[in-house]
C-alpha cells in the first residue's frame, strides 16, 4: 500500500511554492491546461495553485513513505489507549457511585442474580465461576474508604493512557519513550494474568503491549537501539522532500563552482 498516496486521496496533496527560483524550478511545471506544484507528500506534481508558499524554511515538515506509514500506526496504538481510558474512566465512575450507595446497589444485585442464572443455565455458563461475578459480589464488601482509592486507581491508569496516547498521536519523541516505559511496566501484570487463565482478550492485549512495544524500540532508535537519537533525527530530516531538493539544488551549485574553476587558465 501507497501510504503517501493514500493520505494524499483522503487529506489532499501538500503542495508548497518556495520563494527561492532556484527550488521553485525543480517543483513547478507548466503544462498546457496550467502550472502544477510537486506535492510534498506523494511527489506527484498537481494542477493549480499551490497550497501554500513562502521560504523553503517554513515550509511544512511532511511525513512520507516509511515515515508516514509510522505515523499511522502510532495514531491506531493511540486510538486504542484511548479506548481503554474511556473504559477505565467509566469503571472509575461507576465504582464512585457504587460507593454512595451500596445497599441500594447490593439489593438491585441480589433481585437480579436469580435472572442471570437462568439465562446463564440455558447457554451453558456457570455463573458462579465466573470472575466477573465474583468480583462483583466482593466489591459489595469493599468500604467506602476502598472503594474510593479503587476508583483513584482506575483514574490515575486513564490518565497514564490519556498521556500515552496524546504523545502517540502528536508523534512526539517523549510520547514514544513515555509509550514504551508505561506499557513496559504493565506487562508482568498482563503474564501473571495469563497464567491464572488464558484468554482471548488477555492474550490479544498482551499481543499488541508486546509488538507496540519491540517495534517502537526498533524503529523510533530509543534508548539508544538501531542507531540512537542522531539516526532518528537525520532519517526524519531526509525524508523530507524539500530538504531533498534542496541538497540537489546545493549539489548543482557546487559543481558549477568545479567546473567554472577547473575551467580557469
Amino acid at each position: 500500500m501507497d501510504f503517501s498516496l493514500w493520505t494524499c486521496a483522503a487529506r489532499g496533496h501538500e503542495t508548497y511554492a518556495p520563494t527561492e527560483p532556484e527550488l521553485a524550478v525543480r517543483l513547478h511545471v507548466a503544462t498546457p491546461a496550467g502550472e502544477s506544484w510537486r506535492c510534498l507528500r506523494c511527489g506527484d506534481f498537481v494542477p493549480g495553485e499551490p497550497r501554500r508558499s513562502g521560504p523553503a524554511d517554513d515550509a511544512p515538515e511532511v511525513p512520507r513513505g516509511h515515515l508516514l506509514r509510522d505515523r499511522i500506526i502510532m495514531r491506531l496504538l493511540a486510538t486504542e489507549r484511548i479506548i481503554r481510558a474511556l473504559v477505565l474512566i467509566l469503571l472509575g465512575a461507576g465504582v464512585l457511585k457504587l460507593r454512595g450507595s451500596r445497599e441500594h446497589w447490593k439489593s438491585n444485585w441480589d433481585k437480579d442474580l436469580p435472572l442471570i442464572r437462568q439465562l446463564a443455565d440455558q447457554i451453558g455458563f456457570n455463573p458462579d465461576h465466573s470472575k466477573i461475578i465474583k468480583g462483583i459480589d466482593k466489591a459489595f464488601t469493599f468500604s467506602p474508604n476502598v472503594l474510593t482509592w479503587v476508583a483513584v486507581a482506575l483514574f490515575a491508569y486513564a490518565a497514564i493512557q490519556l498521556v500515552e496516547a496524546t504523545g502517540l498521536w502528536l508523534v512526539k519523541r517523549w510520547g514514544e519513550y513515555f509509550a514504551v516505559i508505561a506499557t513496559s511496566i504493565f506487562l508482568p501484570l498482563e503474564i501473571y494474568e495469563l497464567t491464572e487463565k488464558v484468554t482471548v482478550l488477555r492474550a490479544g492485549a498482551l499481543l499488541i503491549n508486546l509488538a507496540a512495544v519491540i517495534w517502537l524500540l526498533w524503529s523510533k532508535s530509543l534508548f539508544g537501539l538501531n542507531g540512537g537519537a542522531k539516526k532518528y533525527f537525520a532519517e526524519h530530516h531526509s525524508e523530507s522532500l524539500m530538504t531533498v531538493e534542496r541538497a540537489a539544488v546545493a549539489a548543482q551549485s557546487e559543481d558549477r563552482t568545479e567546473r567554472i574553476v577547473t575551467q580557469r587558465p
